[in-house]
């Protein structure tokens, strides 16, 4: 492995019985970079994770974590990877800082070092104020960052996240997003799995899209965009009754134009900076008021429809996860 990759994934195969969960998967994650593994439900990821942190053997090929082999050194990879599942899994009968002390003592780490790293990580994920309360008394955003803390107590390179925001509320989401952010920063290696595509938008260096156990696109969000459809400029008009004139405005100077009159929109190819500079300019010397000029680019939505035929939120139940569970 080279040193630059914490996490290698080559070929690797996972059958359960008659059924193909995970077929030929590879890919490489560069050391404090994160990526996003996306798919449609019983795609294959989850049953990827498990291969990649020891909890399912491959049927063929291996994975390294932190440079270690999960076949032939499976308590180096565990002791250099955390793992958070898609459920919350404390012990909801013990207070937040015994489900650290709890997990630090499992790793056979020291007691003042598990009191002290304990401490940090109830600031770092704001649970200071509740560590002495129940874990049966959290919000499903405190679980879920009591989770996370959980999972860094022996400091691992390596996370591995799968669908870490599940059933949290926009505002618990956005506040994980800001710790994993932190970690990163910190030179944490993150992978990600998620049903958010959004979530894959913000936080991903790279994504891998994986359909019906295979890698059927890979490379940046922005790469994977510009993949399913060019950038377009839009013109929104604040009266319907501009929206001709608007049209008769740029046609001349645009190869193409579409009219959304619901909208009140006009959206033609954009073709760099200085021609949408044009485009405003020709608004801007005329009596047509606008709401809104911009530029639009296919969204992670877009490129997951591109891809699989269907979009995210059309997906069935995660039949991996029911061979796996």
């Amino acid at each position: 492995m080279t040193s630059h990759h914490a996490i290698e994934a080559e070929n690797l195969v996972k059958h359960f019985g008659e059924t193909v969960a995970v077929d030929g998967v590879s890919f490489v994650v560069p050391q404090g970079t994160v990526l996003g593994l996306l798919g449609p439900n019983g795609a294959g990821k989850t049953t990827t994770v498990r291969m990649m942190t020891t909890l399912t053997a491959p049927t063929s090929g291996t994975a390294r974590v932190a440079g270690h082999d999960v076949l032939t050194d499976p308590a180096a990879v565990r002791r250099s990877m955390g793992l958070t599942g898609q459920a919350a899994t404390v012990d909801e009968l013990l207070t937040g800082r015994e489900n650290l002390r709890l997990i630090g003592q499992l790793y056979g780490l020291d007691a003042g070092y598990i009191k002290r790293a304990g401490d940090e990580l109830l600031e770092r994920f704001s649970l200071a104020e509740a560590g002495d309360r129940i874990a049966k008394t959290y919000s499903g955003g405190m679980r879920r960052r009591l989770d996370l803390a959980v999972s860094l107590i022996a400091t691992p390179p390596v996370l591995f996240l799968d669908e870490p925001t599940t059933g949290l509320d926009p505002r618990s989401r956005v506040e994980l997003w800001e710790v994993l952010r932190e970690l990163v920063a910190d030179g944490t290696t993150l992978l990600l799995t998620t049903q958010y595509l959004e979530e894959a938008d913000q936080l991903a260096d790279n994504i891998v899209v994986i359909d019906r156990g295979t890698v059927i696109a890979e490379g940046t969000p922005l790469q994977l965009k510009d993949q399913s459809g060019a950038a377009a400029q839009v013109v929104t008009v604040s009266h319907a009754g501009d929206l001709e004139r608007a049209e008769a405005l740029i046609r001349p100077h645009v190869r193409e134009v579409h009219v959304d009159a619901g909208a009140r929109q006009l959206t033609a190819p954009a073709e760099g900076l200085g021609h949408m500079t044009k485009v405003a300019g020709l608004f801007d010397e005329s009596a047509i008021v606008l709401d809104d000029i911009g530029l639009k680019r296919p969204s992670l939505d877009d490129v997951f429809l591109h891809l699989t035929g269907h979009r995210a939120e059309d997906t069935a139940p995660d039949a991996d996860e029911e061979l796996v569970s």
